[in-house]
């Protein structure tokens, strides 16, 4: 099966926020720091890793359709290409 996005970027961005900010920070903040967090869009459902791929598959098994949106826990960008990846601001 290929699984294709059915969401634009920003609605992806929207749904995984609006997600995470009510429903998932408070269950994986706390001794996850900088781990990869994947959330199914669609179903709400999510993985923690130490990798993206290892995460996304856990939501892969579960629904081989999922639409997935990634975090890096803690930072404001999943991969840094200069250095060292930014801490979020609260």
């Amino acid at each position: 099966m290929v699984r294709k996005p059915r969401y634009s970027m920003e609605e992806f961005e929207r749904r995984g926020t609006e997600l995470y900010e009510s429903k998932i920070r408070a269950l994986v903040e706390d001794g996850n720091l900088g781990r990869i967090l994947c959330i199914d869009i669609e179903s709400g459902d999510y993985a923690v890793a130490d990798e993206g791929l290892d995460a996304a598959q856990v939501l892969i098994d579960m629904n081989p359709d999922a639409q997935i949106w990634a975090l890096r826990i803690g930072y404001v960008a999943v991969y840094s290409y200069a250095g060292f990846p930014s801490r979020e601001k609260r």
